[in-house]
């Protein structure tokens, strides 16, 4: 997609064309000088999502989901409440990782002008979280930030060090900057809350496998989540499958959520990491793909088979 010329400096003159310096500066004027917004342009950032919003369910698995969603763990609470639109999903949650990414990478770049305010493209946005980019998803996009800013957050969290209860929206607020022929969201700044901005400044942060865009199902992304944050690069990691149910957030019963994770698990897609369920434990054990995760599991097959103790 071609980018706006208006954002780029204008070049020096040269002395012969000194003559001309009053026409060429008003042909192309430099309109951004003093920006104090952040312009998402890193084509090839890696996707980065946030410790916190990892570990505790922010997001409807649900679209439409207008229940006011109360999660405490570990000393922290979270209370969700939806805007008119129901609650932001984890799939609009694409939006909170394309802006995190975008900043992480500007700022291992050496970038100066990082900062809490992300200007955005749709068609790169759109490009980089592998959806379509016809005008219903532009529509869905403009959807999405309204059910983030009308999403409110009440929590005791503590992020950069600090622990406070305070309120805010999974965004603070968004307008459109830029629109094309067929009325679509061309460009779009975005305000994200102080809270995330404190957490990203600190990379408070994880990488995620690219094919995380791919995972269809918001259960199926949302298990991704918590295996990358608590299994991360070890070999493996043993949940019950009644803490996986509270700390995805599902409204489903546990009944119906044990068989969602065995098909998971037969399913054998998810990004980087292997689910196996022990029906008689009712556990599941993330191992990531690699060396370590398959000696860690061939260990543990041949602990059972000998009698042995599940780890």
């Amino acid at each position: 997609m071609d980018r706006d010329d208006d954002l780029l400096p204008i070049p020096a003159v040269a002395a012969e064309d000194s003559a001309n310096v009053g026409t060429r500066r008003l042909l192309s004027p430099y309109r951004h000088q003093q920006r104090d917004f952040f312009v998402a342009d890193i084509l090839d950032a890696a996707p980065k999502d946030d410790l916190v919003s990892m570990e505790h369910p922010l997001f409807a698995l649900r679209a439409g989901d207008k229940r006011v969603r109360v999660y405490e763990r570990n000393g922290a609470t979270i209370t969700v409440k939806p805007g008119h639109d129901g609650c932001a999903t984890i799939h609009d949650k694409d939006l909170w990782i394309y802006c995190i990414s975008q900043l992480v990478e500007a700022i291992n770049r050496g970038r100066t002008d990082v900062g809490r305010v992300v200007r955005i493209t749709g068609y790169d946005f759109l490009v980089a979280t592998n959806r379509r980019t016809d005008g219903d998803s532009y529509k869905r996009m403009g959807d999405a930030l309204a059910r983030l800013s009308g999403t409110r957050i009440e929590t005791n969290i503590a992020t950069g060090g600090r622990r406070e209860r305070t309120g805010f929206g999974l965004v603070d607020s968004w307008r459109i900057i830029e629109r094309d022929y067929d009325d679509r969201m061309v460009a779009i700044e975005i305000t994200l809350p102080d809270w995330l901005w404190r957490s990203v400044k600190i990379k408070r942060v994880l990488t995620l496998n690219r094919d995380y865009f791919r995972i269809r199902k918001p259960l199926d992304r949302r298990i991704y989540e918590l295996s990358r944050k608590h299994c991360g690069s070890q070999a493996k990691w043993r949940v019950s499958l009644a803490v996986l149910h509270e700390k995805s957030g599902s409204t489903d019963t546990l009944r119906k959520f044990r068989a969602a994770i065995k098909a998971l698990a037969l399913a054998d897609e998810l990004p980087d990491y292997r689910v196996v369920i022990d029906a008689e434990g009712d556990a599941a054990t993330f191992y990531s793909r690699g060396r370590k995760g398959a000696r860690a599991q061939i260990a543990n097959l041949l602990a059972v088979l000998k009698g042995g103790q599940r780890p």
